[in-house]
């Protein structure tokens, strides 16, 4: 892979560590409820569970595109990717957020972009 695709697939990486963080590890904070849109710290206690739940899974998308980096395949990447970006499609659409198609599906597709261009 050259280095314009290792920069998108990393920062989708990071993008999901990230969001392991805030949903396994700080999910009841202030700052994490207001980026979820969370209106009370009951409901953050409430889905508490649910919400690490949903960072163990966006753990092993950062670990496919991880492992993707490590093995330099791009066709693991592409999966992953794709994976990311039908997540942000479905996850905007869902949610009715826009920002979640610059969050993760934008990343997502310009890394997709780039391993077929490049």
């Amino acid at each position: 892979m050259n280095e314009i695709q290792i920069i998108f697939i990393s920062l989708v990486a990071l993008i999901h560590i990230y969001i392991v963080y805030l949903e396994m590890v700080i999910w009841t904070s202030k700052n994490t409820m207001k980026a979820f849109g969370i209106q009370t710290k009951e409901f953050a206690e409430e889905t508490k569970v649910m919400a690490a739940n949903q960072g163990l899974y966006n753990g092993f998308l950062a670990a496919g595109l991880i492992w993707s980096l490590i093995a330099d395949k791009a066709d693991v990447a592409m999966f992953f990717l794709a994976c990311v970006a039908i997540a942000g499609i479905y996850g905007a659409y869902s949610t009715k957020k826009i920002r979640i198609l610059y969050i993760q599906t934008i990343p997502a597709t310009l890394g997709i972009i780039s391993i077929l261009l490049l």
